[in-house]
């Protein structure tokens, strides 16, 4: 079994410390800013709509798409869904932990209840 490949430390250090993440599925979908949270080394997503033509809709087509950091920086990854409960709840934690002011409170509990929930998303590099 291989190995999972990881982001680098100063990559994650910038994930760490931005707000937003721009992801695009495949080649053709736009980037779209997202929330995005750190746990253990590991990069997960979560989408507000999940609507048909979203950027989670296409990675469910296609796992294969591209973030881009705020620097400008691309990096292609491939789109794995999240199910166990532990994980879920520290990625909930982790958005809790990341997007604490009281503007931020509505949309943190959004995320981290039902349909919304179950749409967490970890992002691997290829």
């Amino acid at each position: 079994m291989s190995e999972t490949r990881r982001f680098s430390k100063p990559v994650l250090a910038a994930l760490t410390k931005a707000t937003i993440l721009g992801v695009r599925s495949g080649t053709e979908h736009r980037f779209t800013g997202v929330w995005m949270v750190v746990v253990n080394g590991r990069l997960f997503v979560r989408s507000w709509n999940d609507k048909a033509t979203g950027w989670r809709r296409a990675f469910l087509e296609d796992p294969r798409g591209t973030i881009q950091l705020l620097s400008g920086r691309r990096i292609r990854v491939r789109a794995r869904t999240v199910t166990g409960e532990r994980l879920l709840a520290a990625v909930d934690a982790a958005y809790a932990s990341k997007y604490h002011t009281a503007a931020s409170q509505k949309w943190v509990r959004g995320l981290s209840r039902g349909r919304r929930r179950r749409t967490t998303t970890e992002l691997v590099p290829l």
